[in-house]
């Protein structure tokens, strides 16, 4: 069987255990037999392809070929381009680095390819930015003109390297040649696909024997980053020393707006003015250190304001987030709707590492997002980085706890739930919330009233089996003296009132019960005492 069809049929095996199951006042479905039962690393792989299905809600090879054939570009070169820069994923970019546009479309362009490719195209740049065939023609059209003026032979794939690279913003020849080399040719190599939500084939791209046209990156670039061992050492200039007697306290969440090879690029560019510690590629398998962890590296353009994080560390209010901080960017979009298990699981082990050796809590309060600290100018690294789980893998990684082996944490979004054992829906009127003290990347609150109109956790269990349920929710003077939590067992609903004014950002034990194989049910009902809310924010199940 072909390469990528093999990867497909594991993917489509891997897509039957996520398909929706019922709604949830529907009747909880039979337990499969045994045999039957996903193991973990099926779970692991249904989430995989739930995850990349959510950034490929519709098919595009039709769009690719349109646009490919329309300007005499190979298609297949086309999907390379894509899958290096978004994952296939139509991303709306932001600002990460001053001075470097913002990236949109299936092709991330920026800047001035948006300008002459939309001319070339004979598009508006609006929609360049915001319809996938319009992006996809673009690229195609720039790529058209570069070939012309290179002369090159069309029919040639390994030629159009030295093309290829003209649709970045990467100046240096060495990332170039890590961007060519490791990440379009790889993939035209290798092959890749992905599917719709729905089970429909979104992009097929068929491995090919093929080798750039292009000169190879430099050994020397390969020598080990001086605090991470599993990283690779790009020293970037861009960085000075931290004031006398500062201890590094927090670790910050990036995400590049961009590709990985482009955004180590950038960040070693003397003229970017711009660094990071850490870059950490989208599927996990590279890490580039770019600053000593001891310096004091240029990510957050913004002083302290313990506000916006839960009034921790106020004494550093007013002082330069960069003078106590490591940050650690990522390949990828703040706007992307999942991001890869090995990406999220190669930044946990940095991150645990990194607070190891620099001795800081591993809580979400020490281990922040960029766009908590900088609110008015950042949002990365976005809604959908899953921010329970990667704290609990970070502690698990240290030795020091985060989630109970065999347990089961069902978030209230679901970007951060296994699609395999853990959903959540609401029922009626229910309103997104951020104040801190969540877990995971927020959570949801309704009024008080005469009405059920629950949210509703749910989660899957292979066999019968007793299980403690605990509950996190954000405390508040406004919350639920009384919220209802109506739990399902195998011997019928039981509900179980709790203070939500009290014991906030913590898990509370709300009772241990035997539950039957198959889809069981946490409600959170909105029927109390009139005039406050309740908080539906995340259950445990271990």
């Amino acid at each position: 069987m072909h390469l990528l069809r093999k990867t497909f049929a594991a993917a489509a095996a891997a897509m039957a255990l996520t398909a929706c199951g019922p709604q949830p006042e529907a009747p909880a479905p039979e337990a499969p037999p045994a045999s039957e039962t996903p193991s973990n690393a099926a779970q692991d792989a249904a989430r995989a392809v739930a995850d990349a299905a959510r950034r490929t809600p519709v098919q595009l090879d039709a769009l690719f070929a349109k646009a490919a054939g329309e300007f005499n570009v190979p298609v297949n070169l086309l999907k390379a381009i894509s899958y290096a820069e978004t994952r296939w994923e139509f991303v709306q970019g932001a600002e990460e680095f001053e001075g470097r546009p913002a990236a949109f479309g299936l092709l991330a362009l920026r800047g001035k390819h948006i300008t002459e490719g939309a001319a070339l195209a004979g598009v508006s740049e609006a929609a360049v930015r915001t319809e996938a065939l319009a992006n996809l023609r673009a690229g195609a059209a720039l790529l058209s003109k570069y070939a012309a003026e290179a002369g090159i032979d069309r029919a040639d794939l390994g030629a159009w390297a030295p093309v290829a690279v003209r649709l970045t913003d990467i100046a240096d020849a060495d990332v170039q040649a890590h961007y060519i080399h490791n990440d379009v040719y790889a993939v035209l190599r290798s092959g890749e696909g992905a599917f719709t939500p729905d089970g429909k084939v979104a992009v097929s791209l068929e491995p090919a024997s093929v080798e750039a046209k292009f000169a190879l990156p430099r050994m020397q670039a390969l020598a080990a980053g001086p605090d991470y061992a599993a990283s690779i050492w790009h020293p970037s200039p861009n960085y000075n020393a931290r004031p006398t007697g500062t201890d590094v306290s927090m670790i910050i969440i990036h995400t590049c707006e961009g590709n990985y090879a482009g955004c180590w690029g950038w960040l070693v560019n003397p003229d970017a003015g711009v660094s990071a510690h850490y870059v950490v590629n989208e599927g996990g398998t590279e890490i580039s250190q770019l600053v000593r962890e001891s310096s004091r590296a240029w990510h957050v353009g913004a002083s302290y304001d313990c506000s916006l994080n839960g009034s921790v560390m106020c004494g550093s209010n007013g002082v330069s987030v960069n003078h106590f901080s490591v940050g650690i960017e990522h390949g990828g979009f703040a706007s992307q709707s999942s991001f890869p298990a090995g990406q999220i699981d190669a930044s946990a082990k940095l991150s645990c590492d990194i607070t190891q050796g620099q001795g800081i809590v591993r809580d979400s309060y020490h281990i922040v997002a960029h766009g908590r600290l900088q609110p008015a100018t950042r949002t990365d690294p976005g809604p959908n980085w899953p921010w329970s789980s990667y704290i609990s893998k970070i502690k698990s990684y240290c030795g020091d706890g985060g989630t109970p082996t065999g347990a089961i944490v069902v978030d209230s979004n679901n970007a951060n739930n296994n699609a395999a054992n853990a959903r959540f829906s609401t029922v009626g009127t229910w309103t997104d919330g951020y104040s801190t003290g969540y877990y995971g990347s927020g959570y949801y609150y309704a009024a008080t009233e005469a009405v059920s109109a629950p949210a509703v956790f749910e989660f899957y269990l292979p066999a019968a089996a007793t299980k403690t349920i605990d509950a996190w929710w954000v405390a508040g003077t406004n919350r639920a003296p009384a919220a209802p939590f109506i739990v399902t067992t195998s011997s019928g609903n039981v509900t179980v009132n709790v203070n939500q004014q009290a014991n906030g950002s913590k898990w509370n034990t709300l009772g241990t019960w035997s539950f039957p194989a198959g889809w069981n049910k946490v409600q959170l009902s909105r029927w109390t005492t009139a005039g406050y809310v309740v908080m539906a924010d995340a259950i445990q199940v271990r």
